[in-house]
């Protein structure tokens, strides 16, 4: 579908970009009454992107382009719609939007495409609407879409807590270089939080204030080689049982030299990290040549949360 452009004398359109994010630590707690697991994650938010325009409309609507566009849901399911419709409701305003999604980070990949998305329609909104609602305001409304929805809004590398929305800043010095080998077919978040459940019943590890001391500690230093090794995901084993074929991509990426190589959240992407940006671009090419990885994507990290920018032409 095409992207809804303004010319000179048309509606205004606003563009917002907000970044994928990679979990260099998750560490889950087992599952509580109400469903859901404690969770203390160190999210770091890398250069893959995605781009909500927004432009007036006199109803809600929302369509996609890019990379697997055709498994977006463009219906009130959509996470940018229903943050649309969260804001105008919260603020009072009667108007609509038509939101279009320009993809790039991959869907159901673990990397928060979708909450990238509702981070960037509620940034995109307030300014169409000139709700003026504070930083504040926008993290509470993103906090009620999804547990990583206000880390889009916030970018950088930040400690999440509670179910993963309760943020605080992560020192970090110097950029991390990244490959994400990307899968077509995605997993289903509640199907791995599901298989984790089954696989560790109620042993699942309490989470302690220090359960990420070694990594933070790395990103202080700005110690790629440390922070290659103090990578965890507690769900990465129910990910690897739900999706066997991701063993190969986890030990093709080690034995081209990674410095460290997870799943990301619930996978399937697998992220690698690498000495620098060549060495990225040399494991990226080994993933898709030995087949482990139908797309290898290059990053960086740490980068900023969802943010205005100008729109093209």
């Amino acid at each position: 579908m095409t992207q809804p452009r303004a010319d000179h004398d048309g509606p205004p359109e606003i563009r917002v970009r907000a970044p994928g994010k990679v979990n260099l630590g998750l560490r889950v707690g087992p599952r509580e009454p109400d469903g859901y697991h404690p969770l203390v994650t160190v999210f770091q938010a890398v250069s893959v992107y995605e781009d909500v325009v927004a432009t007036a409309s006199d109803d809600m609507t929302l369509t996609v382009s890019g990379p697997q566009a055709h498994l977006v849901p463009t219906d009130g399911t959509n996470l940018a719609l229903r943050a649309a419709q969260a804001l105008a409701e919260y603020a009072g305003i009667d108007a609509g939007v038509h939101l279009h999604i320009e993809k790039s980070v991959p869907v159901a990949g673990g990397m928060a495409g979708g909450s990238a998305d509702a981070a960037a329609a509620l940034l995109a909104c307030d300014a169409l609407w000139g709700a003026g609602l504070s930083r504040e305001q926008l993290h509470e409304l993103a906090a009620s879409l999804g547990s990583d929805v206000p880390f889009g809004l916030v970018g950088h590398t930040a400690v999440g807590s509670g179910r993963g929305d309760v943020l605080t800043p992560a020192l970090s010095r110097g950029e991390y270089h990244w490959v994400f080998a990307v899968r077509d077919s995605g997993l289903s978040t509640a199907r791995v939080y599901a298989e984790f459940d089954a696989m560790t019943g109620a042993g699942a590890a309490s989470l302690g204030p220090d359960s990420d001391l070694e990594l933070l500690q790395a990103l202080r230093a700005g110690d790629a080689l440390a922070l290659g090794r103090a990578l965890r995901n507690d769900l990465q084993p129910a990910a690897l049982e739900l999706a066997p074929e991701l063993a190969e991509t986890l030990a093709t990426a080690d034995d081209v030299g990674a410095l460290g190589v997870i799943v990301s959240g619930s996978g399937p992407t697998v992220a690698a990290l690498a000495r620098s940006r060549t060495h990225a671009q040399a494991i990226a090419t080994a993933l898709t040549a030995a087949g482990v990885a139908d797309t290898a994507l290059t990053a960086v990290g740490p980068v900023p949360g969802a943010r205005l920018v100008a729109s093209p032409g």
